[in-house]
């Protein structure tokens, strides 16, 4: 049974012809970018719920004015 070692590189990340990215900038990166998203999806969320509620008050009736319905006539028997 042979036994695989590895030797981590010291350049490890993403390499290109030109540069190489390493992998704590892309963790980095990354780990800024979900919590980014997390924040803006707490904020869409609290928008939404305000804005729903407030067209809830809209359609309640409480600021439309009262009308006045005719009595229906009542029939004498």
């Amino acid at each position: 049974m042979s036994t695989v070692t590895h030797n981590p590189s010291e350049h490890s990340g993403l390499e290109s012809s030109l540069f190489t990215i390493p992998q704590s900038l892309l963790l980095q990166l990354g780990t800024a970018s979900i919590i980014a998203l997390l924040i803006t999806e707490k904020a869409a969320t609290a928008t939404l719920t305000s804005l729903g509620e407030a067209s809830e008050e809209l359609f309640r009736g409480e600021r439309l004015p009262i009308l006045n319905f005719p009595e229906p006539e009542k029939t004498q028997s």
